[in-house]
């Protein structure tokens, strides 16, 4: 995952000590680089301690940031003493870089309250937010009101911070695509591709009887095909599946690589059930779980929304993401459930996986047009969902998140499946049903609930619900 980039603008207020605000900066831009992000802030030589107060200092921060807009992923504002309002407004509204902020403020000591060393950043923060809000300026606070720069407390919140700016960036100007139609019996999964558009999500379409065509004119001994056959046999043990299903989904695989590549997408939704099984002869699961693997999220019946949670969540965390159904009580515990899909879950969450035949829709189509299927148990550890969906009636996006805990219960079933806990989980789902959702629900092996919450809702402005215990 590449290194975060934050412009940062050290506030500073001449009616307090300005050995403060050299302090501050020199403590900030130390604990920034400790953590791995890069920085970009005003000089000592540019501006009084490299912080910001005046028309002229905030002129030149807004300058040094609009040379370096390409590299900015977000902009921290640190208060080691009261700060000037206007001087930290004016530096980001004239800079006009549309990336989250972030507003920390540095505590006082209680032993240091006089004249000379005392800092009143807990007050100086209420100045510098009200005049953000007056400038329609977004912004992101620190969980605590005032939390030290060296503080385990202020590197969650920089954790946090830096996923939400990664989830803005990376939803801007984003490509991905449907392959296939909507299965016929799931309504569940429309969507507007309008509002996706509006949102700046575009997606690419195209046809199965055109990725069957492209596969049929492809040669088993083709160089693409034999490289992707390799990698399907190191990804997932493939004992006892037929060498003539395992050629199709290395085909399949080449014509999935080349159109997105081609198309430059993000990632996938794909048609399955049941055109796959009854006129090609398998399921594309494994090569969607390979590619989920890959950080190139790919969902099932095409459930596009479904896959753009995928990628949110992969965003915030820079590791893979999973679609599952919302799927069975875990015997009366209203806390737990099961989580479950045939399944093209990616081999990041399991503890141990293999190929095999997708059991449900054997019964209709055959065993032999079945093969392709990842199976295994969940392995246990921190759990963040995320659904969106589009509200076509009311024109807009809409979403929910949390956290939870994929739990060491064992299970005896099929497919890809685990017991999760997600506390006051019966409460979060009367708001799923309620509230029209769908029964797909995309998860990531990680606690990133909050800054899924403040990317949608803060900064996209998006209709977003935030399960909380």
């Amino acid at each position: 995952m590449p290194a975060t980039t934050f412009g940062v603008i050290i506030g500073n207020r001449g009616f307090f000590p300005d050995v403060l605000a050299r302090e501050g900066r020199e403590e900030i831009l130390r604990v920034l680089g400790q953590a791995g992000f890069k920085t970009i802030c005003l000089s000592p030589e540019q501006s009084k301690f490299g912080a910001v107060e005046t028309l002229a200092e905030a002129r030149q921060c807004a300058d040094l940031f609009k040379k370096h807009r390409d590299d900015i992923d977000g902009i921290i504002v640190s208060l080691p003493n009261f700060g000037d309002e206007r001087g930290v407004a004016n530096s980001i509204r004239m800079a006009g870089l549309d990336v989250p902020v972030l507003v920390q403020a540095t505590p006082d000591d209680t032993g240091k309250m006089l004249m000379g060393s005392r800092r009143d950043s807990f007050c100086g923060k209420i100045s510098v937010t009200n005049n953000l809000w007056q400038y329609g300026i977004k912004f992101t606070l620190t969980a605590q009101h005032t939390v030290a720069p060296d503080s385990d407390a202020f590197k969650a919140d920089l954790r946090s911070f830096a996923a939400t700016c990664r989830i803005v960036k990376g939803l801007k100007n984003t490509r991905i695509g449907a392959l296939g139609a909507r299965p016929a019996a799931f309504n569940t999964v429309r969507y507007s591709e309008k509002l996706l558009e509006h949102n700046g999500i575009t997606v690419e379409t195209l046809d199965l009887s055109e990725v069957f065509g492209r596969i049929a004119r492809q040669k088993d001994d083709d160089a693409k095909v034999k490289a992707r056959l390799a990698g399907i046999s190191s990804y997932v043990p493939t004992q006892g599946i037929p060498p003539t299903s395992l050629m199709k989904m290395a085909k399949f695989g080449v014509v999935m690589d080349e159109w997105m590549a081609a198309n430059q997408l993000v990632g996938s939704s794909i048609q399955c059930w049941t055109a796959m099984e009854e006129f090609f002869g398998v399921v594309p699961c494994t090569l969607m779980s390979m590619m989920s693997n890959n950080l190139l999220p790919s969902a099932c019946e095409v459930d596009m929304v479904g896959m753009v949670a995928m990628y949110i969540l992969q965003l915030a965390s820079g590791e893979p993401s999973a679609i599952v159904d919302w799927n069975n009580n875990y015997g009366e515990d209203p806390d737990k459930c099961v989580i479950f899909h045939c399944s093209n879950l990616p081999k990041h969450f399991f503890e141990e996986m293999k190929m095999d035949f997708q059991e449900i829709i054997a019964g209709s189509v055959g065993k032999d047009n079945t093969f392709g299927t990842v199976v295994g148990q969940l392995k246990a550890g921190p759990l963040t969902y995320c659904r969106v969906s589009t509200d076509d009636l009311k024109g807009k996006m809409r979403a929910y998140t949390g956290e939870g805990e994929i739990t060491p219960d064992k299970l005896r079933s099929f497919g890809g499946y685990g017991v999760i806990h997600v506390p006051k989980l019966q409460d979060l789902l009367q708001h799923v049903c309620k509230n029209g959702y769908e029964h797909h629900v995309s998860v990531n092996r990680s606690h990133f609930g909050r800054a899924v919450y403040d990317a949608l809702a803060n900064y996209n402005g998006w209709e977003v619900y935030n399960h909380k215990a």
